[in-house]
């Protein structure tokens, strides 16, 4: 790791230098690493933007969607002259202006099961920005089975929560599974484009997926690693529930029956991001 920093970076990154907790090695840390971003849209614009100005060496950004007018309630890292374009590239345009410092990596693709084999294993921390839960339970059984952190949140109509899974790490962190065992049966959770979500929310929680993010690059502070952060935006009122780790899982747990992707080789993963 160097500390060589141009005078643009001393001058791009002095609040956060100026931070003991992250100070000038924090700020190579951020340098160096490497975060893939599953999604360009509602929670994935803001995650990928502050994590680009926060000085994040390479941003990975994986979405095979194209732009729609209906997306830019919500979805700040595109312009309405890009409809019609790809996400994951439109999204790189943005970061691209907004920190050329930042290297990003188009993966104008669907997260399936080979993306995700090919894909996780060449970054530090996955980011789950998808809004549908075929998508959420791949990256989880993909993060936990490749040994990265995977860093969840999601949002609907008022409400958002969010999540740090590390089961990877073994006992107490509970995995994506302990959670939820198994996806909910189809059409009993809403997504977005059909119970709608109010464009602020999916803000908040995407720059607190960066908060989470930034802080285990930097090492710093108390994660959501066993923890799920729960808002709602009409109460304003946070609270935060225990995670434990199910010795039961089928992902995790003692006697563990999932072992790789084969469950997720021919299942459709839907175009749909928050």
């Amino acid at each position: 790791m160097t500390l060589d920093f141009t005078e643009n970076e001393l001058r791009r990154y002095s609040r956060h230098i100026l931070l003991a907790e992250v100070g000038a090695i924090g700020q190579a840390k951020l340098r160096e690493a490497r975060v893939l971003v599953v999604g360009a849209g509602g929670l994935g614009s803001p995650l990928a933007l502050y994590l680009a100005a926060a000085g994040v060496g390479t941003l990975g950004l994986v979405d095979h969607d194209t732009l729609e007018l209906s997306n830019l309630q919500r979805q700040v890292a595109h312009v309405t002259a890009r409809i019609g374009r790809n996400k994951a590239e439109s999204a790189a345009e943005t970061l691209a202006a907004l920190n050329p410092e930042v290297r990003v990596e188009i993966h104008a693709r669907r997260m399936d099961a080979e993306a995700a084999r090919e894909l996780i294993p060449h970054y530090d921390i996955v980011c789950d920005g998808t809004d549908n839960f075929g998508t959420r339970f791949l990256l989880g059984d993909a993060c936990h089975l490749l040994g990265k952190p995977l860093v969840s949140a999601a949002v609907l109509r008022f409400e958002g929560q969010l999540s740090v899974f590390q089961g990877h790490r073994g006992a107490p962190h509970p995995c994506h599974r302990c959670l939820h065992p198994e996806p909910p049966p189809e059409g009993l959770v809403p997504t977005c484009s059909e119970a709608g979500v109010l464009g602020a929310v999916t803000g908040v929680m995407g720059t607190l997926q960066a908060t989470e993010v930034l802080k285990l690059i930097l090492g710093i502070g108390e994660t959501l690693t066993g923890r799920l952060l729960l808002w709602d935006a009409l109460d304003a009122r946070f609270r935060t529930v225990k995670l434990s780790r199910d010795p039961a899982c089928a992902l995790c747990g003692e006697a563990a029956t999932i072992r790789d992707l084969s469950a997720h080789e021919h299942a459709p993963a839907p175009a749909c991001v928050a």
